[in-house]
Protein backbone atom coordinates (compact mmCIF):
# COMPACT_ATOMS: atom_id res chain seq x y z
CA UNK A 1 0.00 0.00 0.00
CA UNK A 2 1.20 3.42 -1.33
CA UNK A 3 2.49 5.73 1.77
CA UNK A 4 -0.19 8.74 -0.07
CA UNK A 5 -2.82 5.75 0.64
CA UNK A 6 -2.03 4.91 3.84
CA UNK A 7 -2.54 9.10 5.31
CA UNK A 8 -5.66 9.09 3.08
CA UNK A 9 -6.93 5.81 5.47
CA UNK A 10 -5.74 7.57 8.56
CA UNK A 11 -7.13 10.88 8.15
CA UNK A 12 -9.95 9.83 6.93
CA UNK A 13 -10.64 7.77 10.23
CA UNK A 14 -8.86 9.80 12.52
CA UNK A 15 -10.62 13.71 11.53
CA UNK A 16 -14.34 11.76 11.76
CA UNK A 17 -13.34 10.93 15.72
CA UNK A 18 -12.20 14.23 16.17
CA UNK A 19 -15.56 16.06 14.65
CA UNK A 20 -17.38 13.39 16.77
CA UNK A 21 -15.52 14.17 19.64
CA UNK A 22 -15.31 18.01 19.36
CA UNK A 23 -19.37 18.08 18.46
CA UNK A 24 -19.84 16.43 21.63
CA UNK A 25 -17.79 19.16 23.74
CA UNK A 26 -19.62 21.84 21.91
CA UNK A 27 -23.15 20.48 23.06
CA UNK A 28 -22.08 19.94 26.65
CA UNK A 29 -20.81 23.82 26.11
CA UNK A 30 -23.82 24.92 24.60
CA UNK A 31 -26.44 22.57 27.05
CA UNK A 32 -24.09 24.21 29.85
CA UNK A 33 -25.02 27.68 28.57
CA UNK A 34 -28.86 27.36 27.98
CA UNK A 35 -29.22 25.65 31.62
CA UNK A 36 -26.98 29.02 32.72
CA UNK A 37 -29.73 31.14 31.06
CA UNK A 38 -32.61 29.29 32.46
CA UNK A 39 -31.39 29.00 36.05
CA UNK A 40 -30.51 32.64 36.04
CA UNK A 41 -34.16 33.42 34.82
CA UNK A 42 -35.37 30.59 37.19
CA UNK A 43 -33.58 32.69 39.94
CA UNK A 44 -34.69 35.65 38.91
CA UNK A 45 -38.70 34.98 38.89
CA UNK A 46 -38.16 32.88 42.29
CA UNK A 47 -37.20 36.60 43.85
CA UNK A 48 -39.90 38.87 42.32
CA UNK A 49 -42.63 36.37 43.07
CA UNK A 50 -41.38 35.85 46.71
CA UNK A 51 -43.34 38.56 48.23
CA UNK A 52 -46.80 37.44 46.44
CA UNK A 53 -45.85 33.72 47.75
CA UNK A 54 -46.00 35.28 50.90
CA UNK A 55 -48.60 37.34 51.14
CA UNK A 56 -51.01 34.46 49.66
CA UNK A 57 -49.42 32.46 52.29
CA UNK A 58 -50.46 34.75 54.85
CA UNK A 59 -53.97 34.97 53.58
CA UNK A 60 -54.36 31.38 53.33
CA UNK A 61 -53.38 30.92 57.22
CA UNK A 62 -55.49 33.66 58.18
CA UNK A 63 -58.64 32.19 56.78
CA UNK A 64 -59.16 34.91 54.04
CA UNK A 65 -60.71 33.89 51.33
CA UNK A 66 -61.19 36.94 49.18
CA UNK A 67 -57.53 38.33 49.91
CA UNK A 68 -56.06 34.59 49.48
CA UNK A 69 -57.68 34.75 46.12
CA UNK A 70 -56.43 37.88 45.20
CA UNK A 71 -52.70 36.98 46.19
CA UNK A 72 -52.78 33.85 43.89
CA UNK A 73 -54.21 36.35 40.87
CA UNK A 74 -51.10 38.37 41.67
CA UNK A 75 -48.32 36.01 42.24
CA UNK A 76 -49.59 33.97 39.31
CA UNK A 77 -49.31 37.66 37.21
CA UNK A 78 -45.86 38.18 38.33
CA UNK A 79 -44.15 34.44 37.60
CA UNK A 80 -45.25 35.45 33.94
CA UNK A 81 -43.59 32.58 31.69
CA UNK A 82 -42.64 30.58 33.97
CA UNK A 83 -44.71 27.92 36.22
CA UNK A 84 -45.55 28.43 40.30
CA UNK A 85 -46.34 25.86 42.59
CA UNK A 86 -46.98 27.10 46.43
CA UNK A 87 -47.03 24.15 49.02
CA UNK A 88 -48.52 25.62 51.99
CA UNK A 89 -49.65 22.68 54.99
CA UNK A 90 -53.37 22.87 53.92
CA UNK A 91 -53.32 23.79 50.25
CA UNK A 92 -51.20 23.61 47.02
CA UNK A 93 -51.79 26.70 44.84
CA UNK A 94 -50.03 26.16 41.03
CA UNK A 95 -50.48 27.55 37.29
CA UNK A 96 -48.09 27.94 34.39
CA UNK A 97 -45.85 25.25 32.82
CA UNK A 98 -45.07 22.75 34.87
CA UNK A 99 -45.18 18.67 35.64
CA UNK A 100 -47.67 17.31 36.61
CA UNK A 101 -48.26 17.02 40.54
CA UNK A 102 -47.57 12.78 40.55
CA UNK A 103 -44.42 13.67 39.53
CA UNK A 104 -42.12 13.44 42.38
CA UNK A 105 -39.98 16.57 43.16
CA UNK A 106 -36.85 16.61 44.87
CA UNK A 107 -37.12 17.27 48.63
CA UNK A 108 -34.77 20.48 48.39
CA UNK A 109 -33.43 22.01 45.17
CA UNK A 110 -31.67 25.58 46.74
CA UNK A 111 -30.09 25.38 43.36
CA UNK A 112 -31.64 24.47 39.79
CA UNK A 113 -32.16 21.00 38.91
CA UNK A 114 -33.45 18.59 36.07
CA UNK A 115 -37.17 17.07 36.67
CA UNK A 116 -37.87 14.71 34.05
CA UNK A 117 -41.70 14.27 33.19
CA UNK A 118 -42.10 11.50 30.17
CA UNK A 119 -40.01 12.85 27.17
CA UNK A 120 -40.14 16.42 29.12
CA UNK A 121 -37.63 18.01 30.96
CA UNK A 122 -37.97 20.63 33.50
CA UNK A 123 -35.82 23.15 35.10
CA UNK A 124 -36.74 23.44 38.57
CA UNK A 125 -36.10 25.84 41.86
CA UNK A 126 -37.46 25.76 45.28
CA UNK A 127 -37.48 28.67 47.84
CA UNK A 128 -38.69 28.51 51.48
CA UNK A 129 -41.52 30.83 51.90
CA UNK A 130 -42.32 31.31 55.83
CA UNK A 131 -44.56 33.72 57.93
CA UNK A 132 -45.31 34.44 61.14
CA UNK A 133 -48.38 31.70 61.47
CA UNK A 134 -47.48 29.29 58.35
CA UNK A 135 -44.50 28.09 56.50
CA UNK A 136 -44.21 26.70 52.78
CA UNK A 137 -42.13 25.88 49.63
CA UNK A 138 -41.92 27.92 46.38
CA UNK A 139 -41.57 26.17 43.38
CA UNK A 140 -40.49 27.78 39.90
CA UNK A 141 -40.60 25.43 36.81
CA UNK A 142 -39.39 25.89 33.00
CA UNK A 143 -38.80 23.81 30.54
CA UNK A 144 -35.13 22.28 29.45
CA UNK A 145 -34.39 24.33 26.82
CA UNK A 146 -31.26 21.76 26.58
CA UNK A 147 -33.52 19.22 25.26
CA UNK A 148 -34.92 21.69 22.56
CA UNK A 149 -34.28 22.86 19.14
CA UNK A 150 -31.02 24.39 19.68
CA UNK A 151 -29.72 21.01 20.62
CA UNK A 152 -31.32 19.23 18.33
CA UNK A 153 -29.62 21.23 15.57
CA UNK A 154 -26.40 21.03 16.66
CA UNK A 155 -26.37 17.12 16.95
CA UNK A 156 -27.74 16.88 13.48
CA UNK A 157 -25.34 19.26 12.20
CA UNK A 158 -22.09 17.57 13.80
CA UNK A 159 -23.55 13.94 12.70
CA UNK A 160 -23.73 15.29 9.41
CA UNK A 161 -20.43 17.27 9.70
CA UNK A 162 -18.52 14.08 10.32
CA UNK A 163 -20.28 11.94 7.77
CA UNK A 164 -18.70 14.40 5.31
CA UNK A 165 -15.58 14.92 7.23
CA UNK A 166 -14.26 11.14 6.51
CA UNK A 167 -14.12 11.18 2.39
CA UNK A 168 -13.30 14.52 2.07
CA UNK A 169 -10.51 14.67 4.86
CA UNK A 170 -9.36 11.41 3.40
CA UNK A 171 -9.29 12.71 -0.10
CA UNK A 172 -7.38 15.81 0.81
CA UNK A 173 -4.95 14.02 2.98
CA UNK A 174 -4.47 11.58 -0.34
CA UNK A 175 -3.43 14.38 -2.48
CA UNK A 176 -1.25 16.66 -0.17
CA UNK A 177 0.20 13.65 0.68
CA UNK A 178 0.71 12.18 -2.96
CA UNK A 179 1.94 15.00 -3.82
CA UNK A 180 4.49 15.36 -1.36
CA UNK A 181 5.53 12.32 -1.99
CA UNK A 182 6.51 13.01 -5.53
CA UNK A 183 10.37 14.17 -4.92
CA UNK A 184 10.65 10.48 -3.22
CA UNK A 185 8.94 8.42 -6.40
CA UNK A 186 11.63 10.78 -8.44
CA UNK A 187 14.14 8.90 -5.79
CA UNK A 188 13.03 5.36 -6.24
CA UNK A 189 13.15 6.13 -10.15
CA UNK A 190 16.34 7.34 -10.12
CA UNK A 191 18.09 4.75 -8.22
CA UNK A 192 15.40 2.48 -9.12
CA UNK A 193 18.15 1.39 -12.59
CA UNK A 194 21.22 1.71 -10.62
CA UNK A 195 23.43 -1.41 -10.00
CA UNK A 196 26.51 -0.78 -7.82
CA UNK A 197 27.97 -4.24 -9.22
CA UNK A 198 28.33 -3.10 -12.85
CA UNK A 199 28.23 0.63 -13.16
CA UNK A 200 29.42 3.24 -11.25
CA UNK A 201 26.58 5.95 -11.81
CA UNK A 202 25.31 6.94 -8.48
CA UNK A 203 22.03 9.43 -7.80
CA UNK A 204 22.64 13.31 -8.65
CA UNK A 205 22.85 15.78 -5.72
CA UNK A 206 19.61 17.52 -6.07
CA UNK A 207 17.77 19.04 -3.38
CA UNK A 208 14.02 19.00 -3.24
CA UNK A 209 13.40 21.36 -0.22
CA UNK A 210 11.88 18.37 1.90
CA UNK A 211 13.91 17.53 4.77
CA UNK A 212 12.95 13.73 4.68
CA UNK A 213 13.49 12.98 1.21
CA UNK A 214 16.93 15.26 1.03
CA UNK A 215 17.85 13.04 4.68
CA UNK A 216 16.83 9.50 1.94
CA UNK A 217 18.49 10.41 -0.64
CA UNK A 218 22.12 11.34 1.37
CA UNK A 219 21.41 7.84 3.24
CA UNK A 220 21.22 5.81 -0.06
CA UNK A 221 24.01 8.19 -1.82
CA UNK A 222 26.26 7.03 1.64
CA UNK A 223 24.70 3.56 1.33
CA UNK A 224 26.57 3.15 -1.89
CA UNK A 225 29.70 4.77 -0.92
CA UNK A 226 30.49 2.41 1.82
CA UNK A 227 29.11 -0.39 -0.81
CA UNK A 228 31.92 1.09 -3.26
CA UNK A 229 34.34 1.13 -0.96
CA UNK A 230 33.83 -2.17 0.88
CA UNK A 231 33.56 -3.67 -2.93
CA UNK A 232 37.36 -2.10 -3.42
CA UNK A 233 38.69 -3.52 0.21
CA UNK A 234 37.11 -7.25 -0.99
CA UNK A 235 39.06 -6.49 -4.45
CA UNK A 236 41.88 -5.85 -2.37
CA UNK A 237 41.33 -8.25 0.04
CA UNK A 238 41.06 -10.66 -2.77
CA UNK A 239 44.29 -9.32 -4.06
CA UNK A 240 45.88 -9.93 -1.00
CA UNK A 241 44.90 -13.43 -0.53
CA UNK A 242 46.04 -14.47 -4.07
CA UNK A 243 49.25 -12.70 -3.75
CA UNK A 244 50.09 -14.85 -0.47
CA UNK A 245 48.86 -18.31 -2.15
CA UNK A 246 51.62 -17.36 -5.27
CA UNK A 247 54.28 -15.56 -2.56
CA UNK A 248 54.29 -18.47 -0.43
CA UNK A 249 53.57 -20.92 -3.35
CA UNK A 250 56.94 -19.11 -4.97
CA UNK A 251 59.03 -18.86 -1.54
CA UNK A 252 58.47 -22.28 0.21
CA UNK A 253 59.29 -24.45 -2.61
CA UNK A 254 62.81 -24.32 -1.77
CA UNK A 255 62.60 -24.99 1.46
CA UNK A 256 60.33 -27.81 1.06
CA UNK A 257 62.87 -29.05 -1.83
CA UNK A 258 65.32 -28.97 0.53
CA UNK A 259 63.47 -30.77 3.27
CA UNK A 260 62.31 -33.45 0.53
CA UNK A 261 65.57 -34.18 -0.36
CA UNK A 262 67.14 -34.95 3.28
CA UNK A 263 63.92 -37.15 3.97
CA UNK A 264 65.01 -38.88 1.03
CA UNK A 265 68.90 -39.02 2.16
CA UNK A 266 67.58 -40.61 5.45
CA UNK A 267 65.03 -43.19 3.73
CA UNK A 268 67.31 -44.36 1.35
CA UNK A 269 70.57 -44.23 4.33
CA UNK A 270 68.61 -45.82 7.17
CA UNK A 271 72.53 -46.54 7.99
CA UNK A 272 73.78 -43.29 7.74
CA UNK A 273 76.46 -42.15 9.76
CA UNK A 274 76.02 -40.38 12.77
CA UNK A 275 77.81 -37.04 12.11
CA UNK A 276 75.89 -37.13 8.79
CA UNK A 277 72.67 -37.58 10.11
CA UNK A 278 72.89 -34.73 12.88
CA UNK A 279 73.40 -32.66 10.10
CA UNK A 280 70.74 -34.06 7.64
CA UNK A 281 68.81 -33.07 11.27
CA UNK A 282 69.83 -29.86 11.12
CA UNK A 283 68.81 -28.78 8.15
CA UNK A 284 65.61 -30.07 8.37
CA UNK A 285 65.16 -27.96 11.47
CA UNK A 286 66.65 -25.02 9.55
CA UNK A 287 64.65 -25.39 6.78
CA UNK A 288 61.37 -25.92 8.96
CA UNK A 289 62.45 -22.52 10.93
CA UNK A 290 62.58 -21.02 7.96
CA UNK A 291 59.10 -22.34 6.29
CA UNK A 292 57.14 -21.62 9.51
CA UNK A 293 59.14 -17.49 10.06
CA UNK A 294 58.04 -17.00 6.33
CA UNK A 295 54.82 -18.09 6.99
CA UNK A 296 54.03 -15.52 10.23
CA UNK A 297 55.83 -13.26 8.31
CA UNK A 298 53.43 -12.86 5.36
CA UNK A 299 50.28 -13.68 7.68
CA UNK A 300 51.73 -10.05 9.50
CA UNK A 301 52.12 -8.59 6.02
CA UNK A 302 48.55 -9.42 5.02
CA UNK A 303 46.68 -8.05 8.53
CA UNK A 304 48.72 -4.64 7.88
CA UNK A 305 47.23 -4.64 4.59
CA UNK A 306 43.87 -5.09 5.66
CA UNK A 307 43.87 -3.23 9.07
CA UNK A 308 41.06 -0.37 9.42
CA UNK A 309 40.96 3.09 10.68
CA UNK A 310 39.19 1.25 13.66
CA UNK A 311 41.44 -0.56 14.89
CA UNK A 312 43.91 2.12 16.01
CA UNK A 313 43.56 3.68 19.19
CA UNK A 314 45.89 5.77 22.01
CA UNK A 315 48.78 3.79 22.85
CA UNK A 316 51.54 4.06 25.28
CA UNK A 317 54.34 3.37 22.73
CA UNK A 318 57.20 3.38 26.22
CA UNK A 319 55.14 0.18 27.01
CA UNK A 320 54.89 -1.22 24.02
CA UNK A 321 58.70 -0.77 23.97
CA UNK A 322 59.68 -2.42 27.15
CA UNK A 323 57.40 -5.41 26.04
CA UNK A 324 59.02 -5.90 23.18
CA UNK A 325 62.88 -5.51 24.72
CA UNK A 326 61.37 -8.13 27.32
CA UNK A 327 60.74 -10.49 24.82
CA UNK A 328 63.94 -10.12 22.84
CA UNK A 329 66.05 -10.29 26.25
CA UNK A 330 64.28 -13.80 27.10
CA UNK A 331 64.97 -14.88 23.05
CA UNK A 332 68.58 -14.54 23.25
CA UNK A 333 69.59 -14.13 26.88
CA UNK A 334 73.56 -13.37 25.91
CA UNK A 335 72.61 -10.39 24.04
CA UNK A 336 72.58 -6.90 25.67
CA UNK A 337 69.60 -4.76 24.98
CA UNK A 338 69.15 -1.34 26.77
CA UNK A 339 66.20 0.59 26.80
CA UNK A 340 65.82 4.15 27.46
CA UNK A 341 62.38 5.76 27.00
CA UNK A 342 60.47 8.51 28.02
CA UNK A 343 57.80 7.28 30.18
CA UNK A 344 54.06 8.70 29.60
CA UNK A 345 54.83 8.92 25.71
CA UNK A 346 51.62 8.29 23.74
CA UNK A 347 50.54 7.68 20.16
CA UNK A 348 47.66 6.92 17.91
CA UNK A 349 48.42 3.46 16.70
CA UNK A 350 47.98 0.00 15.55
CA UNK A 351 49.09 -1.87 18.63
CA UNK A 352 49.81 -5.18 17.10
CA UNK A 353 51.65 -3.36 14.18
CA UNK A 354 53.70 -1.07 16.84
CA UNK A 355 54.78 -4.11 18.25
CA UNK A 356 55.78 -5.59 15.36
CA UNK A 357 57.94 -2.72 13.97
CA UNK A 358 59.80 -2.85 17.68
CA UNK A 359 59.67 -6.80 17.58
CA UNK A 360 61.50 -6.83 13.97
CA UNK A 361 63.87 -3.55 14.36
CA UNK A 362 65.20 -5.25 18.07
CA UNK A 363 65.39 -8.96 16.10
CA UNK A 364 67.12 -7.20 12.80
CA UNK A 365 69.56 -5.65 15.22
CA UNK A 366 70.32 -9.01 16.87
CA UNK A 367 70.61 -11.03 13.84
CA UNK A 368 73.39 -8.77 12.04
CA UNK A 369 74.58 -5.86 14.29
CA UNK A 370 76.89 -8.36 16.18
CA UNK A 371 80.79 -6.82 16.73
CA UNK A 372 83.56 -9.00 15.92
CA UNK A 373 83.21 -11.22 18.82
CA UNK A 374 79.75 -12.40 17.95
CA UNK A 375 78.76 -9.91 21.06
CA UNK A 376 74.96 -8.02 20.70
CA UNK A 377 74.97 -4.96 21.34
CA UNK A 378 70.94 -3.08 21.62
CA UNK A 379 70.33 0.29 22.48
CA UNK A 380 66.38 1.57 21.82
CA UNK A 381 65.63 4.52 22.41
CA UNK A 382 61.86 6.18 22.89
CA UNK A 383 61.35 9.86 23.12
CA UNK A 384 58.30 12.51 21.93
CA UNK A 385 59.82 15.80 19.24
CA UNK A 386 57.12 17.84 18.80
CA UNK A 387 54.00 16.03 17.69
CA UNK A 388 56.09 12.80 16.38
CA UNK A 389 57.38 10.06 18.48
CA UNK A 390 60.70 9.41 17.53
CA UNK A 391 62.09 5.51 18.10
CA UNK A 392 65.69 4.71 17.55
CA UNK A 393 67.59 1.34 17.41
CA UNK A 394 71.21 0.92 17.36
CA UNK A 395 73.46 -2.01 16.62
CA UNK A 396 77.37 -2.03 17.11
CA UNK A 397 77.91 -3.90 14.14
CA UNK A 398 79.44 -4.15 10.73
CA UNK A 399 76.76 -1.44 9.07
CA UNK A 400 75.48 -1.51 5.58
CA UNK A 401 76.51 0.37 3.00
CA UNK A 402 75.22 3.57 1.77
CA UNK A 403 74.23 2.01 -1.76
CA UNK A 404 72.70 -1.12 -0.77
CA UNK A 405 70.34 1.35 1.64
CA UNK A 406 67.98 1.93 -0.99
CA UNK A 407 67.08 -1.72 -1.41
CA UNK A 408 66.79 -2.95 1.97
CA UNK A 409 63.03 -2.67 1.90
CA UNK A 410 62.09 -4.48 -1.23
CA UNK A 411 60.38 -8.28 -0.06
CA UNK A 412 62.53 -11.38 0.08
CA UNK A 413 65.97 -9.18 0.31
CA UNK A 414 68.09 -11.32 2.25
CA UNK A 415 71.90 -10.78 2.91
CA UNK A 416 74.33 -13.30 2.08
CA UNK A 417 74.45 -15.18 5.05
CA UNK A 418 70.84 -14.61 6.16
CA UNK A 419 68.70 -17.59 7.52
CA UNK A 420 65.65 -14.94 7.70
CA UNK A 421 62.94 -15.19 5.63
CA UNK A 422 63.27 -11.80 4.05
CA UNK A 423 60.75 -9.36 4.92
CA UNK A 424 61.67 -9.11 8.47
CA UNK A 425 61.68 -4.85 7.36
CA UNK A 426 59.52 -5.00 4.53
CA UNK A 427 56.88 -4.93 7.74
CA UNK A 428 58.99 -2.17 9.35
CA UNK A 429 58.41 -0.17 6.66
CA UNK A 430 54.40 -1.46 6.23
CA UNK A 431 53.82 -0.48 9.53
CA UNK A 432 56.03 2.83 9.35
CA UNK A 433 53.36 3.36 6.05
CA UNK A 434 50.25 2.38 7.60
CA UNK A 435 51.42 5.24 10.79
CA UNK A 436 51.94 7.64 8.19
CA UNK A 437 55.37 7.82 9.71
CA UNK A 438 58.99 7.48 8.03
CA UNK A 439 61.70 5.02 8.58
CA UNK A 440 65.41 6.36 7.75
CA UNK A 441 68.92 4.30 8.00
CA UNK A 442 72.08 5.75 8.95
CA UNK A 443 75.41 5.06 10.52
CA UNK A 444 74.79 3.97 14.35
CA UNK A 445 76.26 6.41 17.00
CA UNK A 446 80.29 7.13 16.69
CA UNK A 447 79.91 5.74 12.93
CA UNK A 448 79.72 2.09 13.90
CA UNK A 449 77.00 0.19 13.83
CA UNK A 450 73.61 1.11 11.80
CA UNK A 451 70.57 3.58 13.25
CA UNK A 452 67.15 2.65 12.41
CA UNK A 453 65.13 5.57 13.21
CA UNK A 454 61.28 5.96 12.78
CA UNK A 455 58.87 8.67 13.01
CA UNK A 456 55.30 8.18 13.84
CA UNK A 457 53.12 11.06 14.36
CA UNK A 458 51.09 11.18 17.74
CA UNK A 459 47.81 12.26 16.44
CA UNK A 460 45.61 10.46 14.00
CA UNK A 461 44.48 10.26 10.69
CA UNK A 462 43.35 8.94 8.00
CA UNK A 463 45.11 5.66 6.51
CA UNK A 464 47.53 5.93 3.39
CA UNK A 465 45.67 5.45 -0.16
CA UNK A 466 48.72 2.53 -0.83
CA UNK A 467 47.75 -0.60 0.76
CA UNK A 468 49.63 -3.47 -1.30
CA UNK A 469 52.64 -3.99 0.65
CA UNK A 470 51.62 -8.00 0.46
CA UNK A 471 51.33 -7.53 -3.36
CA UNK A 472 54.11 -5.34 -4.55
CA UNK A 473 57.47 -4.57 -3.72
CA UNK A 474 58.06 -2.50 -0.74
CA UNK A 475 60.27 0.19 -0.79
CA UNK A 476 61.53 2.74 1.31
CA UNK A 477 59.51 6.32 2.90
CA UNK A 478 62.46 8.34 1.89
CA UNK A 479 65.31 7.82 -0.39
CA UNK A 480 67.61 6.79 2.32
CA UNK A 481 65.57 3.60 3.03
CA UNK A 482 66.00 1.14 5.93
CA UNK A 483 68.17 -1.01 7.10
CA UNK A 484 67.55 -4.55 6.41
CA UNK A 485 69.75 -7.71 6.17
CA UNK A 486 67.21 -10.22 6.51
CA UNK A 487 65.29 -10.57 9.72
Amino acid sequence: MRLSTRIGLAVGCTVPLLVLASGWLLLNLVARDLHSAEDDHLRERAAAVAPDARALLRAAAAGRPKAADTRERALYGAALDVGIRLVAPDATFQAGPQPASSIRLPAHAAGPVTVRAGGTGWRTLSRPVRTARASGTLWVFAPDTADRTQLRLVRRRVLVTTVLAAPLSGLLAWGTAAGAAAPLRRLTRRTAGLDPRTSPVRPPHEPTGITEVDELAATVRTVLARYDEQAARTAQALDTARSFSAAAAHELRTPMMSMGTNLDILAQHPDLPDPDRTEVLEDLRHEHARLLGLLVMLRELGRGDLVEAEAFRTVDVAETADAAVAEARRRAPDARIALSAQPGLTAHCWEPGLRLLFDNLIANALAHGRDAAGQADVAVGVRGTGADVVIMVDDRGPGIPAEARGRIFERYRRGPHSTGSGLGLTLVAQQAALHRGSVTVADGAGGVGTRFEVRLPRTGGALPDRRDWLIGTARSNQSQGSHKEGS
